[in-house]
């Protein structure tokens, strides 16, 4: 059994037990999480109606804080002397999915 939930404006492909990085959420360590589904799939029935959908809740456990690589930014201008140095690393939160199931 999977879902496809919104997490942090990108769609996830979710299942039981897995862990994976979402945009950083203010919760803290410990707490849960509940997302709607956007999609469920049980045993090769596809569950996209909203109607039917209304029904289902996937709920996950922050885990922590995690950070994403590091990008650097080289801006640079021919004969002018401008060169400017950035660097950006994106702050995500780790999370375990700990049930796809009926309300």
């Amino acid at each position: 059994m999977y879902a496809i939930v919104r997490a942090g404006g990108r769609q996830e492909k979710v299942s039981v037990d897995d862990v994976l990085n979402i945009d950083k959420v203010t919760d803290e360590v410990g707490a849960t999480l509940t997302w709607e589904p956007l999609l469920v799939v049980d045993d090769g029935k596809v569950i996209s109606e909203t109607t039917e959908l209304d029904g289902y809740q996937v709920t996950a456990e922050v885990l922590g804080e995690a950070k994403g690589p590091k990008i650097n930014i080289l801006k640079y201008k021919n004969k002018t002397g401008y060169k400017k140095r950035l660097g950006h690393r994106q702050k995500y939160t780790q999370v375990r999915v700990t049930g796809i199931a009926a309300k």
